[in-house]
């Protein structure tokens, strides 16, 4: 396939349309978000599975923090530092023409004045969102922190989308039979915080995502596998994005294990037929200076 992309100074390489501002990319990414065509993510861990997944037809690219941490040689969890998100942040907006939002997990910091700093460096990476969760911390917390967000955005000038992600379906917080509640609790103060999205994952049983969406004031954004509902399913429901979460990431490793499994097993090769041609994917990527 045909490679517009074009090399700038330093090796770096651009994509022919990233001429297009971060305004007019944030803009878009808004719009996409709407439950008659819901915004749907495979999200990618590095630059390579970013252009692979752009050339399938993305509209726009989200990364997992997973998927990052693990080809950093990191477990999820926090262990990821800003410093290596950034540099993976801007790299993925330099080497493809969509919008780009980064799972930034917590913030990358200790306080609220942190996360302003990782997302001051997210815009200035080119990135139109991200998400921040909330995990096993108090809620107040994650809406001081996405305040804190909001304000970085705002002094920055940009129009950044803010994905709030609620962990209490995920981990299995608090009381099953108030667990609805608790969410849109949450959900509420987060969007009193600034947040754009709510994200829910861990939740399929299309009663509780109705009744999410029905009660979310702003996109609602659930995480999305096998035994779910399909994506326009999901938007019937009320549901404005889709992500994948680490489950691309997962599909790739269970692929090298499998030809690695093969060739230290029988000896057989037959698992890397099902590989992308290599002038296919070769084409993906442009030439150094």
């Amino acid at each position: 396939m045909p490679d517009s992309r074009q090399k700038v100074g330093g090796g770096r390489c651009l994509t022919a349309s990233m001429t297009t501002t971060q305004p007019d990319n944030a803009r878009l990414f808004r719009s996409l978000h709407t439950a008659r065509a819901p915004l749907a993510l495979a999200n990618a861990w590095d630059v390579a599975s970013a252009r692979v997944i752009e050339a399938a037809g993305a509209p726009a690219i989200a990364t997992t923090s997973a998927g990052v941490a693990w080809s950093q040689g990191l477990p999820d969890g926090g262990f990821l530092t800003r410093d290596r998100a950034l540099e993976l942040v801007g790299r993925i907006v330099a080497a493809v023409a969509v919008p780009v939002t980064a799972d930034i997990e917590g913030g990358y910091g200790t306080d609220a004045a942190d996360v302003a700093e990782t997302v001051a460096g997210v815009l200035a990476a080119g990135a139109v969102g991200v998400n921040i969760e909330d995990g096993t911390r108090p809620p107040a917390e994650l809406a001081a922190r996405l305040a804190a967000a909001r304000q970085a955005a705002d002094r920055a000038g940009a129009d950044l989308f803010l994905n709030a992600r609620i962990d209490t379906f995920l981990f299995g917080l608090g009381d099953p039979d108030t667990r609805l509640e608790e969410t849109l609790a949450r959900a509420q103060m987060y969007v009193d915080a600034g947040a754009d999205g709510i994200f829910v994952p861990g939740v399929v049983d299309t009663a509780t995502i109705a009744a999410l969406a029905g009660d979310v004031s702003v996109p609602l954004n659930v995480m999305a596998g096998p035994g779910a509902p399909t994506v326009a399913e999901l938007g019937t429901l009320g549901v404005a994005r889709v992500s994948l979460g680490p489950g691309v990431a997962q599909v790739a490793h269970a692929a090298v294990r499998r030809a690695a499994q093969e060739l230290f097993g029988t000896g057989g090769y037959g698992s890397l037929a099902e590989g992308v041609a290599f002038p296919e994917l070769d084409a993906l990527f442009s030439k150094p200076n």
